[in-house]
């Protein structure tokens, strides 16, 4: 069982000393049932490890033979699966039928339940498959700044801590663009909930539109435990390739640089459309370049 906070590095790999370990989220196969041949794609690049995309139609966390098969490819390759980014939606559409999100601040107390229910069903997956982090969304973009917000904040992180702890899983809380979400608003919750094994995700594409990639990073600082990598246009969370938008890349890789403990940095871009395999890890070597 892994340690909270405990970072594998993948077999057959070079120890990647004070540089950040390069990751990628399934994300960008998320219009695909992922498979074993997806993950194959994903360790002939340069990543070091995954991220997986909990979304049914995707990484069906609800189906034994499904964890199952991924849990068996990783016992036998070098790909590590780092994190977990946890559910949005209980359905197979991403909500496009109805479904309720997945909304942790939500004012009834019984979608907040229910939230935290589906949560616990993607976690169950570390029974087999080795994550080490799950990534945790807070409520959704419309969420306000509120004293209950803090409160369903804190109770739903020391709610799924305390099923996350003995799975050897460290929960990380991303930056939205919500008035609830912000880097120091998360800080907040952190320290009001004295929450010590909860860290950040400081997602780069989200701190771009607000309120900029150095004042997050610098906001947050030795709180951050993995970066989302994506680019955008300052406005619309696109979830570009890195240099598509206007991400200060230099500055960015620059400020992440000088953190004390280098995050994790995965790379969370728009989901595949056609491109070529050979072309794909062209492009998944260059955005993590641009870190550095």
């Amino acid at each position: 069982m892994n340690s909270p906070g405990f970072r594998m590095e993948p077999a057959g790999r070079e120890d990647t000393g004070s540089t950040m370990l390069r990751v990628l989220s399934t994300h960008l196969f998320l219009n695909q049932r992922l498979h074993p041949g997806l993950l194959e794609l994903a360790a002939r690049s340069s990543a070091q490890g995954v991220e997986l995309f909990a979304a049914r139609q995707h990484f069906d966390y609800t189906s034994r033979d499904h964890v199952g098969e991924l849990a068996s490819w990783f016992a036998s390759n070098p790909l590590a699966p780092v994190s977990m980014h946890g559910p949005l939606f209980p359905d197979r559409e991403m909500g496009r039928a109805g479904a309720p999100a997945v909304n942790l601040l939500h004012p009834e107390k019984s979608r907040r339940i229910d939230a935290m229910d589906e949560i616990k069903r993607a976690l169950e997956a570390a029974e087999r498959i080795p994550i080490q982090n799950l990534v945790l969304h807070l409520g959704e973009r419309d969420d306000k700044w509120s004293q209950r917000t803090i409160e369903y904040a804190i109770t739903a992180l020391e709610h799924l801590g305390a099923f996350a702890h003995p799975l050897g899983v460290r929960l990380l809380v991303e930056n939205l663009l919500s008035e609830a979400t912000t880097p120091q608003r998360l800080l907040t919750i952190i320290d009001m909930g004295h929450l010590n094994n909860v860290r950040v995700c400081l997602d780069l594409g989200h701190a771009h539109v607000a309120p900029g990639v150095s004042e997050a990073i610098e906001i947050l600082g030795g709180r951050i435990g993995a970066v989302h990598v994506h680019d955008n246009n300052g406005t619309n969370d696109e979830h570009l390739w890195p240099g598509e938008g206007t991400v200060d890349w230099p500055a960015a890789a620059k400020a992440l640089s000088e953190l004390a403990t280098p995050p994790v940095a995965v790379l969370e871009v728009a989901t595949l459309k056609g491109d070529p395999p050979s072309d794909l890890l062209t492009r998944i070597e260059d955005a993590f370049a641009r870190l550095g």
